[in-house]
């Protein structure tokens, strides 16, 4: 029987050259990618028409974002490339998927699939996070680099990680008023983690530059800085926010300071989006340096399932250097379980290179640590999921009265987890609510189990097709079409 084409996931650097090398390799992959154009989050193009160079849209990165770009185009007449195209479900042999601008669904048979989903924002909640005018530090992004836009006149930028000082270096090199960076972390945590992170000495100083730069031009920094809270009713007005460690007990807090302000970007670093890892049935493990459960992979990508291999930050956060390291030796694999010979040196030379950069993520933690104390701080009355609007107190008193223990168990109890972003938002700080509230390691809560759909689709979508007749689709995967049929035939009423 002949081999289907290997199937990929998203069109950021890992896809991109996951692609290039199936390609080299003489197949023509399938790639799929939400975005209308390739590039991922970080290298993200704005629309058609819309000009602006790449060195105002990527800085230092214009060169690594023309280089995927034009090596994506160039594969244009070798791929089977599906942009605008949300895979909302994952079974065995199947997935299931729905273009975004026309709503028509339709299902694709796999046989190798490389999962290149790449990453969100991290979040912890802050009172007035509601508040309009507050964005996350990835949408801020987002809004700069497709629409050229800022978000607010005069911007607080916040939380900790390499991002937060990245769009403040590009909010203000753009002409926003950054009014102040406020960062959980402190000097003292990046010095200790000098060590681990001289092994890549480019990204170190690319890194020192941005804080340079900013503090050159006056832009205040603020170290051990905790959000205390938004002010404002209709639109950001104000952040509030006092000098006070989160990782350590031995920090004398300072009085509270106001930063008046229209916008507000925040988030803590940037969290793995798994949920199709979870569909296709991988095996997940804790991983204490992220503070989160991630799909397991060997250091080839290949996860725990025959046919599924995993690229990029999807599988744990490791950057945009890593993740075109990451998508070439899935690809390579891939290729190899296939019978097809690859050159074993260059494998090697790209985990080699993985590894280098693995110790030099490991450093980035310990210079952003995660602030642990986030929980036992939150007040009760604080929302913590916005779309079931879900305060601190309820997740605690759901551990205390119903014996939730464990994230599904808090989710069916309260509703956390179940709105429009499906825990996208919440999940991280619910954990840590929840680990805190049980006085059990973070560990211990588990995860959120991924369910379809992935993203929310609309009731109008277009009728499922019927996946190749080759392919007996799952009883889970059936129920899932007899139930969008139902809801599709009763929109068709209306």
């Amino acid at each position: 029987m002949s081999k289907r084409s290997p199937v990929i996931v998203g069109a950021g650097p890992a896809g991109v050259r996951a692609a290039q090398t199936l390609v080299a390799h003489g197949l023509r992959p399938i790639v799929l990618d939400e975005a209308p154009r390739a590039g991922g989050q970080i290298y993200r193009q704005p629309p058609p028409g819309f000009y602006r160079s790449k060195k105002k849209l990527y800085g230092f990165e214009a060169g690594r974002a023309d280089s995927i770009h034009s090596d994506f185009a160039a594969l244009a007449q070798q791929i089977d490339y599906r942009p605008h195209t949300l895979v909302w479900n994952a079974q065995p042999e199947v997935i299931d998927l729905m273009n975004t601008s026309t709503l028509a669904a339709d299902s694709l048979a796999w046989q190798d699939i490389i999962v290149a989903t790449g990453a969100t924002d991290r979040v912890l909640p802050v009172p007035g996070w509601t508040t309009p005018g507050v964005y996350t530090l990835g949408g801020a992004q987002v809004a700069l680099k497709f629409q050229g836009c800022a978000i607010g006149r005069r911007v607080v930028l916040a939380g900790t990680g390499p991002l937060l000082y990245l769009v403040a270096y590009q909010y203000a090199k753009a002409g926003a008023e950054v009014a102040a960076v406020l960062d959980s972390s402190s000097l003292s945590d990046r010095i200790a983690a000098l060590p681990d992170m001289l092994g890549q000495p480019a990204l170190l100083i690319k890194g020192m530059y941005y804080m340079a730069w900013l503090m050159a031009h006056r832009i205040p920094l603020k170290t051990h800085a905790r959000l205390l809270r938004v002010e404002g009713e209709e639109q950001v007005r104000a952040v509030v926010w006092r000098r006070e460690s989160m990782t350590t007990d031995d920090f004398a807090a300072g009085p509270e300071q106001t930063v008046e302000c229209d916008a507000l970007g925040f988030g803590y670093a940037l969290r793995s989006e798994t949920q199709l890892a979870d569909l296709l049935g991988c095996r997940f493990g804790f991983d204490p340096v992220q503070r989160a459960y991630l799909p397991e992979r060997d250091k080839a990508g290949r996860s725990s399932v025959p046919g599924v291999y995993f690229a990029g930050d999807g599988a744990g956060i490791m950057g945009a250097d890593a993740a075109e390291l990451a998508g070439e030796r899935a690809a390579l694999a891939l290729l190899h379980d296939r019978g097809v010979q690859i050159d074993t040196a260059r494998a090697e030379m790209l985990e080699r290179r993985l590894a280098r950069i693995a110790a030099f993520r490991k450093g980035l933690e310990r210079a952003f640590p995660f602030p642990q104390k986030w929980a036992e701080l939150a007040e009760d009355q604080l929302i913590v999921c916005r779309c079931e609007h879900i305060s601190a107190g309820e997740l605690r008193q759901a551990a205390r009265d119903g014996n939730a223990q464990e994230m599904n168990r808090l989710k069916a109890l309260t509703r956390a987890g179940m709105g429009r972003c499906q825990g996208r938002m919440c999940s991280t700080a619910a954990g840590e609510i929840l680990a805190q509230a049980c006085s059990i390691p973070l560990a211990q809560v588990g995860r959120l189990r991924g369910q379809a759909p992935v993203k929310p689709v609309p009731i109008g979508m277009h009728a499922l097709k019927s996946a190749p007749a080759s392919i007996s689709a799952s009883p889970s995967t059936q129920q899932t079409a007899s139930v969008f049929h139902v809801a599709l035939a009763a929109g068709e009423d209306e």
